[in-house]
């Protein structure tokens, strides 16, 4: 009788230390899908908007001055902040160009590439949403929002001149930050300066 009912301890107290392997294993993997999968997109999502949101309110800011050192030198440092701060999560793209580009390059999944792509276009619209919220509406409408219309005689020159500066962003984030023999620590600087380059030659 006695070790019948030890038996029965022992194997209580082991269906109880299973269950509780079970729950801790569940609780992993959940918490791995979040941190693989939903928290990245959620960087990516919460730094598109402060690069646009910065992107858009200086170049409204920049208004009637004539130059574009403001601009140029705001998304640059913007952008080589927020990849400091959000690279270790999500790579710091912000830009479904360069997504597409470091999927090419293997340094990301193909799961990932479309809800990527999807936060930084939510992002950017969160971003110049908040710009046109606090920007007065005279400057707003006098930057078109931090955008530009080019021509229609000037299509071709303006397509080359985005295809060459993506290529280089692009370019510079492949072999700063994804390339094992090339990328370096100082890619954040590096890729900010990327942009701010780009700026004052397009």
């Amino acid at each position: 009788m006695g070790s019948e009912v030890k038996t029965e301890i022992f194997t209580v107290a082991e269906m109880g230390e299973q269950a509780a392997e079970k729950g801790t294993s569940n609780t992993h993997k959940r918490r791995c899908i979040y941190e693989q999968h939903v928290q990245p997109c959620l960087a990516e999502l919460f730094g598109t908007s402060l690069f646009v949101f910065v992107g858009c309110a200086s170049v409204i800011g920049n208004v009637g001055t004539g130059g574009v050192l403001q601009p140029a030198v705001a998304h640059g440092l913007a952008l080589g902040v927020l990849i400091t701060v959000f690279g270790q999560i999500s790579g710091g793209h912000f830009n479904p160009a360069v997504s597409l580009s470091v999927y090419l390059c293997g340094g990301m999944k193909l799961l990932l590439l479309v809800p990527y792509i999807v936060a930084q276009m939510l992002g950017g619209m969160i971003g110049a949403g908040l710009a046109k919220a606090m920007c007065p509406t005279n400057s707003y409408d006098g930057a078109l929002g931090g955008a530009f219309t080019p021509s229609i005689s000037d299509l071709g020159k303006t397509t080359l001149a985005e295809v060459v500066m993506t290529l280089f962003l692009t370019t510079v984030v492949c072999m700063g930050a994804i390339n094992r023999q090339t990328r370096s620590p100082l890619a954040p600087f590096c890729i900010g300066l990327t942009v701010t380059a780009n700026i004052f030659a397009g």
